[in-house]
């Protein structure tokens, strides 16, 4: 049984003589084991003081670095790229609505003109800001609609948003491409993605229909059956629902 040293304790034998000063001694040995520890530490720290500092050095600067950038560089690049979309925004929005010369408009949105950027310009000198991601999107846009498929995809495949409507377009806008390439089964993959990003009464119904029709055409009748019975079901009050049951018939007995 161990003895611990207590003020004023006084052996009572030579048993606990011996005891008590191998216990002493192992002190002595641990306080000495950790002196020579700490010397060692401090020695090894005076050794490579510059070095450490010179870490320490780097890594303040590397975080004050970034800070600077993000204030002085990202943040005034941000806000110029979505200055700078204003202005093939508003030719993109007529092409849209235009009944003719719909190409000049979307080639003005696409490639500016009077010295301002278009959306090819936004994405090239704007690129990993927030108006460049949106550029892609609407770049994509602009081809699909000017019949330039491989361009369309090109640039939709860029383009990522969690966006409940913008990025079931873009999948949906990917699946219009591919179709027009004829490229079905490739086509009904984005119209799938398009319809598990985000349920809404806007984007769903619509791909829905789209990944129903080309499923017939793959004779995918199976499938086809599920999107349009889901039209009917969750999205009654859609456009596509006013003729979906001719589809659901399509689909049971082709």
């Amino acid at each position: 049984m161990a003895t611990y040293k207590k003020r004023g304790f006084k052996p009572k034998n030579k048993e606990e003589e011996i005891l008590l000063d191998e216990q002493e001694s192992t002190t002595a040995e641990v306080f000495s084991s950790l002196d020579e520890g700490a010397s060692r530490s401090e020695e090894w720290v005076s050794r490579n003081q510059n070095y450490i500092l010179g870490v320490i050095g780097v890594i303040a600067v590397a975080v004050l670095g970034y800070l600077a950038y993000f204030q002085f560089v990202e943040k005034p690049k941000e806000a110029s790229a979505a200055n700078e979309m204003l202005y093939p925004q508003q030719y993109f929005d007529q092409a849209l609505s235009a009944t003719a010369e719909k190409d000049s408009l979307f080639t003005l949105a696409l490639n500016g003109a009077e010295g301002k950027y278009g959306f090819l310009d936004i994405i090239e000198e704007y690129n990993g800001t927030p108006a460049a991601n949106l550029a892609k999107y609407s770049a994509g846009m602009a081809f699909l609609n000017m019949q330039k498929y491989d361009e369309a995809i090109n640039y939709l495949e860029g383009f990522s948003s969690d966006d409940m409507i913008l990025g079931a377009l873009a999948k949906g806008g990917l699946g219009d491409a591919f179709l027009q390439l004829n490229q079905p089964s490739d086509a009904l993959g984005y119209y799938e993605q398009a319809v598990a990003h985000s349920a809404n009464d806007f984007t769903t119904p619509k791909f829905l229909y789209k990944a129903g029709v080309t499923a017939l055409d793959l004779k995918e009748n199976d499938k086809a059956l599920k999107y349009f019975q889901r039209i009917k079901d969750d999205y009654p009050s859609s456009e596509e629902a006013r003729t979906i049951d001719a589809f659901i018939g399509k689909a049971k007995n082709n």
